[in-house]
């Protein structure tokens, strides 16, 4: 039932507004017309870890409702691996576009000290809704290029809360707090983290980051406001969480059985933001994506397979966004550049190619022409897929795995058809070696192998603690 106050607020809002002069007047009315923007990225999280997309076990009722009342993408892709992950949803372009297949200094990956390495020679979505006016904000895990001072506010955030590595904190200052692993080695970022705001080294509690995005929300609540929320959650070491009271030893005992249990908590976390914004009166005029930036960890990060890349896409917003529930539209995260500028009413950038394209309108249930194809990408190989069939392992030297996926979506059911000589599998063929042909990856079969093997393998955090992830 609609509450007085927003009735009464529904009524005289268009008499208020005629009332103002008309500058301010047409300024009151973009603003109104602009939802407030939320990101939020879990880390290390494929799409079969969520109730929602089907898992029996692990309760995510957050994430469930607002798939249920929303819109949920059965098929979204990211990358791989988090790295060129976040370059391409915050660029909108594709690693033949942005030049980052990769870590840098990994198999097709770029020289960590190369123009395209630096995040601040990309425009980032954050730059794209200052444009529009937006007030612009990042918690969580920024793992780019950048240095204090300037450091994240470079690419178009007027306020930020990072989990900083060694090398990011600022001049002279040392962590103080707690280390994943040997003390000297990786900076916690949840236990008596490692944080920087805005340029100062800060340390705090465990749920810093959905506390940072609610206060700079409430400080912005007259909006229009984007919050970019990369999450800490669910990447390994597995530690306990507030949720069961450990006391300081349990709290850095490192346990796959815990996987559940950050799951979980990462979805409270959301619950918690949700909440917020209701409580603030802003949940009927903000627009909440959720996604993630690889599959998860040991099964399927890394790996150019769908399980690498298939993540979890659900969109929220209530009045903005019709509850169409689940949707099989193909979506990956190039998208979200060019759809959160047609919902904030920006430009896209016209100077650089954006791969991307906007799926607003389906969000909003008006007529759309949606994708007949997604992409992903990692080092020197690619996935494609259509709604019905999926090239995994494709490379420059080898065309890779097909797979009739009929209507499946979750990798059940699939068959292999690679080697098949019947004409429709070889016309899907041609055409996925046409969709590939503007789209090249870098042949990273020509490098040294003793160097492929080197660096394709992932130290161990408890090994090599100050690697990045």
């Amino acid at each position: 039932m609609l509450s007085w106050r927003f009735v009464v607020s529904f009524l005289c809002f268009p008499l208020l507004l005629s009332m103002l002069p008309d500058g301010l007047r047409s300024g009151a009315a973009a603003d109104a017309a602009r939802p407030n923007l939320i990101l939020i990225m879990a880390d290390d999280l494929g799409a079969k870890e969520l109730s929602c997309y089907g898992h029996p076990a692990h309760r995510t009722p957050h994430l469930d409702r607002l798939a249920r009342t929303g819109v949920q993408f059965a098929t979204c892709y990211s990358t791989p691996i988090c790295h060129p992950t976040r370059f391409l949803i915050m660029t909108g372009q594709y690693g033949h576009h942005s030049k980052v297949f990769h870590f840098a200094g990994r198999p097709g990956g770029p020289r960590p000290d190369s123009p395209e390495e630096q995040i601040v020679n990309h425009r980032t979505f954050a730059q794209v809704l200052k444009t529009a006016g937006y007030a612009t904000a990042m918690a969580g895990k920024w793992q780019l290029s950048g240095q204090v001072p300037t450091l994240v506010r470079e690419t178009g955030f007027d306020e930020y809360l990072m989990w900083a590595y060694k090398h990011n904190l600022p001049p002279g200052v040392e962590h103080t707090g707690d280390w994943e692993g040997a003390a000297g080695g990786k900076t916690s970022r949840y236990w008596h983290p490692s944080l920087v705001k805005n340029g100062q080294y800060v340390s705090t509690g465990p749920d810093m980051f959905v506390d940072f995005a609610i206060d700079f929300a409430e400080r912005h609540k007259d909006g229009p406001f984007f919050i970019y929320y990369p999450m800490a959650l669910t990447h390994a070491p597995y530690y306990s969480t507030p949720a069961t009271q450990p006391n300081e030893k349990e709290k850095f005992r490192h346990s796959k059985d815990k996987f559940q249990e950050n799951v979980e908590y990462m979805d409270a976390l959301v619950g918690r933001l949700v909440a917020a914004l209701e409580q603030m009166g802003l949940r009927e005029k903000t627009v909440i994506l959720f996604t993630g930036d690889n599959g998860t960890g040991g099964e399927g990060k890394g790996k150019t397979t769908e399980r690498g890349a298939r993540v979890p896409m659900i969109v929220n917003g209530p009045g903005i966004v019709r509850p169409l529930g689940l949707t099989d539209e193909l979506i990956d995260h190039s998208d979200v550049l060019p759809t959160l500028a047609e919902l904030a009413g920006a430009s896209v950038p016209d100077d650089r190619p954006i791969d991307g394209r906007s799926f607003a309108p389906q969000l909003r249930g008006e007529l759309y022409a949606p994708r007949d194809w997604i992409y992903s990408y990692l080092g020197g190989q690619r996935i494609l897929r259509t709604k019905r069939w999926l090239l995994e392992n494709n490379s420059p030297t080898s065309f890779g795995q097909l797979y009739d996926c009929g209507t499946s979506r979750d990798g059940t059911g699939y068959k292999e058809v690679t080697g098949s000589q019947d004409p429709e599998v070889l016309a899907v063929r041609r055409q996925f070696e046409e969709i590939l042909a503007d789209k090249p990856v870098p042949d990273v079969s020509r490098e040294a192998p003793a160097k492929q093997n080197t660096q394709a393998k992932k130290p161990r955090a408890k090994k090599k603690a100050a690697q990045p992830e």
